[in-house]
């Protein structure tokens, strides 16, 4: 492969995964960094700014494909914009995007983003590919960490997700990024359907904590779809192989250790 692939979010938590599978092809990559750096393992970085639109320019400048993988609850759409427009004057030839299942059900302003910006690549022009994930493994513990300081965590009732290990979300991206445009493809979810209070529970009990949980009711249209699991896939999804059991064990020695 000859033509650059320019990766958006390379430093998060997909993206360090997504690059070395990457870079284990012979792709060139660059990542679109909101700092300086120097490159690092055959990746270049260039620095630049999605939601303020710098830098854009010069890091689509010479790349054959883009992998957009930076997202942020507020601003998806706005990020996304802006990279469509310098994408579309560079000439890319593909934009493969990750976005989140249910992305048009639930009213949040994450999954609206997602969802508009899923629409504005579809609409640009430049051939494109776009993967729903369900949330990683991590979305729970990732929460939890945040509110370990409370005698009490609030668990979102009625609440169930399909998690999906973040490994095989990375090389479907990779896949993906190296094949030709595909439009929107099948969702990935993970193999187990499993409750938030569930994955609380089982994130405390690896910490070796306890912690009150109380059940908080998701109002309006979002805890219609919730309850209804509107948010879960069921038919014509791409099934992950690793399930929640198999993330704890991998987490349970950094744990110990830590």
């Amino acid at each position: 492969m000859t033509a650059k692939i320019l990766v958006t979010g390379g430093t998060g938590t997909l993206g360090r995964e997504v690059l070395p599978l990457l870079r284990a092809t012979g792709a060139a990559v660059r990542v679109l960094s909101r700092t300086e750096r120097p490159s690092d393992g055959g990746v270049e970085f260039v620095a630049g700014d999605l939601l303020r639109g710098t830098g854009i320019d010069a890091a689509v400048a010479g790349v054959g494909t883009i992998l957009h993988l930076a997202g942020d609850a507020k601003g998806d759409d706005v990020a996304t914009a802006n990279l469509l427009r310098a994408a579309t004057a560079a000439g890319v030839g593909h934009i493969v995007y990750i976005s989140v299942t249910a992305a048009e059900l639930l009213p949040m302003t994450y999954f609206r983003a997602k969802f508009a910006a899923e629409q504005a690549i579809a609409e640009s022009g430049i051939p494109w590919t776009t993967l729903r994930a369900a949330q990683f493994h991590d979305f729970a513990p990732k929460l939890v960490d945040t509110m370990l300081k409370s005698p009490v965590l609030p668990v979102l009732g009625g609440v169930r997700l399909q998690p999906v290990h973040v490994r095989e979300v990375a090389a479907r991206m990779a896949e993906l990024t190296l094949g030709a445009p595909a439009g929107r493809v099948p969702d990935l979810v993970g193999p187990e359907v499993i409750g938030m209070r569930e994955l609380i529970r089982d994130y405390l009990a690896l910490l070796g904590k306890r912690r009150a949980l109380l059940t908080v009711r998701v109002p309006g249209k979002a805890g219609r779809v919730y309850r209804a699991g509107g948010n879960l896939v069921t038919d014509g999804a791409d099934v992950g192989e690793l399930t929640w059991a198999d993330y704890l064990a991998e987490h349970r020695g950094a744990v110990l250790a830590g």
